[in-house]
């Protein structure tokens, strides 16, 4: 059985030939699929026969919404997806004047383990495909009825850490007879797997490559990130300057804000001086709070930010966005589990459409 969701157009097209169908049959169906049908029997304009044997020689894996949970405070949408094998992920629509954005999964899990993210506590169990990234996409915007115009790799799980199927999603997403999101309104988020930085470079995309820097040295980034511990800050920098050099794209460096940990005057300083002559602004994201975590949210936001910008460096705070619901990447998806767990491993379909 072939997950044909996840070909590219020329590969769906070289496989119906292959089958004895005509090549034009392969955008027909290429363009069912970015509707979002969840059965090949939806697929009207296609004979009987053909549908038949789609069925039983391909599959389609739409996610199920398991929770859904909306702000009432601006409007911000978090989705569990359950996908085919009972796994979930989590997806976060959030409305801004320049559009909409989803923020999308893709792994089930992450076995980076950063303090400051849910995602991670219970580990990685699988990658996920390109359909399954795709449909987070379609499905949220189906879902919601509001059209998607950006993307952000920023959810469950490192992107870089998926490369392969992180690379063929960006083509089919990118794709004009799909869902045809140019690659400048897609910014793809790492906690610095060096290597993989720089296999990206060589690809020349022009997408914004956001790198979780999150502390200026050695000691405190490996505290609360494993990966510095076998990299190190100058190293990932030496990484990212090639990086622009490759592709003339700037950095986002991103920040969450951690009280008592990162949030000094002088670790404000030692990231001005470590940012330097870059091309690259940083990204300062007031911490969510998460349960299982001792760490808190800064109160210093406002004064390290300005203590950055007094040295030249360009710094944005994010806005917070979901504030009255689960709105840390991973929550959702840890709370789902621990009911499982206590319904003795049963899963819960429960729909929260909208959480006081």
């Amino acid at each position: 059985m072939t997950d044909i969701k996840s070909m590219t157009l020329e590969e769906l097209t070289a496989w119906l030939k292959e089958r004895g169908e005509p090549a034009f049959r392969a955008k027909q169906i290429f363009h069912w699929l970015y509707r979002g049908v969840t059965s090949f029997d939806e697929m009207t304009d296609l004979s009987k026969a053909l549908r038949e044997k789609l069925s039983r020689q391909a599959f389609l894996t739409p996610p199920q919404v398991a929770r859904k949970q909306v702000s009432k405070l601006d409007g911000t949408i978090k989705y569990l997806w359950e996908l085919s094998d009972g796994n979930c992920v989590e997806s976060v629509l959030m409305r801004y004047q320049h559009g909409n954005t989803v923020c999308i999964s893709c792994q089930v899990g992450c076995r980076m383990g950063c303090a400051f993210c849910a995602s991670t506590l219970a580990g990685k169990v699988r990658d996920l495909t390109p359909a399954e990234m795709i449909d987070q996409v379609l499905f949220t915007q189906i879902d919601s009825g509001a059209p998607i115009s950006n993307i952000v790799l920023m959810g469950i799980g490192e992107p870089l850490d998926n490369f392969d199927t992180v690379m063929r999603f960006l083509t089919l997403v990118n794709h004009p007879e799909g869902m045809n999101i140019g690659m400048r309104h897609i910014s793809l988020s790492t906690c610095g797997l060096v290597d993989k930085i720089d296999k990206l470079a060589r690809y020349g995309l022009q997408l914004t490559l956001s790198v979780s820097l999150h502390a200026p040295d050695d000691e405190t980034r490996s505290k609360i990130m494993p990966v510095n511990r076998s990299v190190g800050v100058e190293k990932l920098m030496d990484t990212c300057r090639r990086y622009v050099q490759a592709t003339g794209r700037r950095i986002s460096y991103e920040y969450a804000m951690i009280d008592g940990v990162n949030d000094s005057d002088a670790q404000a300083d030692q990231l001005a001086r470590l940012l330097k002559g870059t091309l690259g602004h940083v990204n300062l994201i007031p911490l969510n709070d998460v349960e299982e975590s001792p760490l808190k949210p800064s109160r210093r936001v406002a004064a390290f930010q300005k203590r950055l910008e007094r040295q030249g460096v360009t710094v944005t705070v994010r806005r917070k966005l979901g504030s009255d619901i689960d709105a840390s990447c991973g929550q959702l998806r840890r709370k789902a589990m621990q009911s499982a767990q206590g319904m003795g491993g049963q899963t819960t379909n429960r729909k929260e459409d909208e959480v006081p």
